[in-house]
């Protein structure tokens, strides 16, 4: 999957914002992608996840590294 076809499962979801945003960061963007209203959709969901999988077990094969067994990362309210 690549970064297009990304964008293109946000616009149909409707979380492809445009305008003007103040990141947390205190940067700003001209866009913005409100994950939350793509992971509402478990098709989208699944699909993105899939996808993201798939490219996590590509960069360890590449490398010819052992898979790990487990990834953590931080929660994501309401899931």
């Amino acid at each position: 999957m690549n970064t297009n076809q990304v964008l293109d499962i946000f616009r149909q979801a409707n979380a492809l914002l445009e305008g003007h945003f103040v990141l947390s960061s205190g940067r700003h963007s001209p866009i913005f992608l409100q994950k939350a209203l793509v992971f509402c959709n478990p098709k989208h969901s699944a699909t993105l996840c899939a996808a993201l999988a798939q490219k996590v077990r590509a960069h360890f094969n590449d490398k010819q590294e052992t898979m790990p067994d487990i990834i953590v990362a931080p929660a994501m309210g309401g899931i």
